[in-house]
């Protein structure tokens, strides 16, 4: 339905044709009593399809999860009370891994606020610290250009989310439409280039620079800047790392990616960052899951620091040239500054016996896993690689939280950005499923392989409903070890082998029959010559979602393991594989 500058309508519909002037396609959520009025305009809708949630966790996490796989926000609604608070999780999600995402609430009536009205709940205070900015509209008038300003600062600077919130009674307030052209925001100037002195200072230090290293972070996938990533790499000869959230920004098979650093990365990428003289960090946060103790953190390495966030710079680690700006912008000038440095300097530095150092590290502690477990039982990254395999890297991945996720991240290799899905900075369990539900809503010719723990799934598999009501079909594979599998590794390790509060039972619930009660397609594996031609038939099933039960090794640990607030010298590496001597 079109309206005409002036018409008649009430704050609902201005939102839904506000919501629809800025290309919103879908809408996951949940109704409630102060969002109802919302619904009522959205079933006259030509453009957006609500998606009917089974939880408000969900709907967010999906709304996250989509994304994700585009850079188009994530839109949730959620009524007033616990509704909106249940948001909060996606939220705090949304907000540590710098992802778009809108979310609506329903709020009591005007009137009613403060007198601690039935589901009612200060929305706009809970969320001020996991949202990048939040409103409560208190004039029907104004919602379009809260939705205006909304989208905006969601997707500019440094990506996040936001919240809006509108009372029931200003949602059925009368008002007339208008929708903004632009926004008038001005204590908000995201700045996007870099400053040219320390754009060239940066390109200086390059050059310099005999054991560089690329540490690429979540801002190269949020910026769409793989393409510049590659062409500074091939342009400098400098390798990258890429972090959790940056995993595809290089194709893993790149002669120049070193693959993912941190507490579960590989050994050459850990240690290179410890032995580089040069980090060249782009879009990323100096997060202590990569770092490990900061005050060892790369000893000798100078720093060039890349952000949008001008609060990054500096603020873990000391930087010698900090430059404030989007990350495909700035690339693209260090690019130009460098071939300018190279033609005064007669060509780009020779830093070969760097990179046989590297290789040298490659091929000696590559990761590695047994063939088969020492019990009988399926070793999970087994599963993990297979599934890599099977789906050729030309799918998108998504995963919960825990080992499952350390293992999807080192054993899948990816070819394209915003093909892997994950919550990294909080660490949300239960993300998974819904975030892989958002990921085939967003697109929905791609295959979508949700790898899980069977802990994780728990939290949130009420939303194969979901799935199967609004004909969304994913794969899930549940790599089921009974326990909290991270949490039974730390115990194991640091806690003397005491294990506490992580038994789940494997054989409860029954994951074959609960997929099958939700109207998915539910299978159960448990030797190791099962996995591939299941894999093969998840694959091949579109209409449905796929659960694959893959009874897995409880014993099973993720390594390389660098220990919380460690140095990153002090990784741990496979007994099985490494001694203390190698």
């Amino acid at each position: 339905m079109e309206f005409k500058t002036g018409q008649k309508l009430t704050g609902a519909q201005a939102l839904i044709h506000s919501l629809e002037q800025e290309g919103v396609r879908h809408v996951f959520g949940i109704p409630g009593g102060t969002i109802l009025p919302a619904y009522d305009p959205l079933l006259d809708s030509q453009q957006i399809r609500h998606i009917l949630c089974r939880h408000e966790q969900g709907a967010s996490h999906a709304a996250d999860g989509y994304a994700q796989a585009t850079g188009v926000p994530g839109v949730c609604f959620a009524t007033s009370g616990p509704g909106a608070t249940n948001l909060v999780t996606g939220l705090a999600s949304a907000w540590m891994d710098s992802v778009p995402m809108v979310a609506v609430t329903g709020q009591v009536n005007t009137f009613a606020i403060g007198g601690d009205a039935f589901q009612e709940a200060d929305v706009t205070g809970i969320t001020i610290p996991v949202t990048k900015h939040n409103w409560l509209v208190m004039d029907a008038h104004d919602i379009p250009l809260v939705i205006k300003e909304a989208f905006h600062v969601a997707t500019t600077g440094r990506p996040g989310p936001v919240l809006v919130d509108i009372p029931k009674d200003v949602l059925q307030n009368q008002t007339e439409w208008w929708y903004p052209d632009s926004v008038d925001m001005p204590g908000y100037r995201p700045r996007t280039y870099g400053d040219t002195r320390e754009v060239k200072r940066a390109a200086e230090l390059i050059a310099e620079a005999k054991k560089p290293v690329v540490y690429a972070g979540g801002g190269i996938i949020k910026s769409f800047a793989a393409d510049e990533l590659r062409e500074f790499c091939e342009l400098t000869g400098v390798p990258a790392v890429t972090t959790l959230m940056a995993r595809g920004a290089l194709p893993d098979d790149h002669e120049l990616c070193l693959r993912m650093p941190g507490m579960h990365g590989n050994y050459t990428a850990v240690t290179s960052m410890q032995a580089a003289d040069l980090l060249i960090a782009l879009g990323t946060r100096f997060d202590d899951r990569v770092t490990g103790k900061l005050a060892s953190f790369a000893p000798h390495a100078k720093i060039v620091h890349v952000d949008i966030d001008p609060s990054e710079i500096g603020k873990n680690r000391h930087v010698d040239v900090g430059i404030v700006g989007n990350a495909k912008h700035v690339i693209r000038q260090l690019i130009e500054a460098t071939k300018q440095v190279h033609a005064e300097r007669g060509g780009k530095p020779d830093i070969s016996p760097w990179m046989a150092q590297l290789r040298e590290w490659q091929e000696r502690f590559p990761l590695r896993y047994p063939d088969e477990s020492s019990n009988g039982q399926l070793v999970p990254q087994h599963v993990v690689d297979t599934i890599g395999r099977v789906t050729q890297g030309d799918a998108v991945y998504v995963s919960g939280v825990g080992q499952h996720q350390m293992w999807a991240s080192q054993y899948i290799n990816f070819k394209r950005p915003n093909t892997w899905i994950n919550s990294g900075g909080v660490g949300a369990m239960g993300y998974g499923v819904p975030a892989g539900m958002g990921a085939k809503v967003a697109r929905p010719d791609e295959d979508v392989w949700v790898v899980d723990g069977d802990g994780c799934f728990q939290m949130t598999c009420q939303e194969l409903a979901t799935m199967t009501t609004e004909n969304i079909p994913i794969k899930i594979g549940i790599l089921n070890n009974a326990y909290l599998g991270m949490v039974r590794q730390w115990q194991e390790l640091f806690y003397d082998g005491r294990f506490s509060g992580i038994y789940l039972g494997q054989d409860c619930p029954d994951y074959v029959k609960l997929a099958e009660a939700y109207g998915a397609i539910g299978f159960r594996v448990e030797h190791p010559e099962e996995v591939e031609p299941v894999v093969e038939k998840a694959q091949s099933i579109k209409d449905r979602t796929v659960v694959i039960d893959f009874r897995c090794d409880p014993a099973e640990k993720c390594y390389p393991m660098v220990p919380a607030a460690a140095s990153n010298d002090d990784i741990i590496m496979d007994p099985r594989f490494w001694d203390d001597e190698s």
